[in-house]
């Protein structure tokens, strides 16, 4: 039988709820309606999930577009470090879908304009380029790069949000993909360095 105490505490529970009021989840997780839908504890939360659906969309589509770079590239350094990267990113998308478990949240993509648009750009250069050029493969690790940049900067942010929301086990998950984008893009530095811009730098114009 519930004594004095319990049931003063289910009464204040009851008050909370016909106040619409809710106690944000001790854990972490994401908090459910009765209808099943999710509802964010905090902007902060909700922007930490609308980031993690961006870059899982990002992801999604770079396993996409990554063979069609190497495809275009010349020199075999730069084919197996696009190679690399990209069995990376397939590892990603699983990270990212273990992250929206751990989090309680529903494995979702929301299209990311800011990718779309690099992956366009990318796109560009090498319509613009000659095929079989170091300048083109100049042009594809530019267009990498600016893929890297954009994920480093996503992961980075990701991980103090999931800090500050005591999701630990998430940031470190997303912390060991940070780890990776930074060294793939330190990988295409030195593609350029060695084997590209020097060559590259001696093609004229052919008119």
């Amino acid at each position: 039988m519930p004594t004095t105490k319990t049931r003063s505490s289910l009464r204040s529970r009851k008050a909370k709820s016909a106040n619409g009021s809710t106690a944000k989840p001790s854990n972490g997780e994401t908090s459910k309606s009765e209808n099943g839908s999710e509802q964010e504890s905090s902007q902060l939360e909700k922007l930490f999930t609308d980031s993690l659906k961006d870059i899982y969309w990002a992801e999604k589509q770079l396993t996409k577009t990554l063979p069609k770079m190497k495809k275009a590239a010349t020199t075999d350094e730069l084919k197996f470090a696009i190679e690399e990267h990209l069995a990376q990113t397939e590892g990603h998308v699983k990270r990212l879908e273990r992250v929206f478990e751990m989090c309680g949240k529903k494995i979702q993509a929301k299209k990311c304009d800011a990718m779309e648009g690099i992956i366009k750009e990318g796109d560009s250069i090498v319509e613009e380029t000659q095929e079989g050029t170091m300048t083109r493969d100049a042009g594809i690790i530019m267009a990498a790069q600016k893929v890297e940049h954009y994920e480093i900067a996503t992961y980075g942010s990701l991980v103090q949000i999931a800090k500050t929301l005591g999701m630990n086990d998430a940031a470190e998950v997303l912390h060991q993909t940070l780890d990776e984008e930074k060294q793939a893009d330190e990988k295409l530095t030195e593609v350029a360095e060695w084997y590209v811009n020097q060559a590259a730098e001696k093609e004229e114009i052919n008119n």
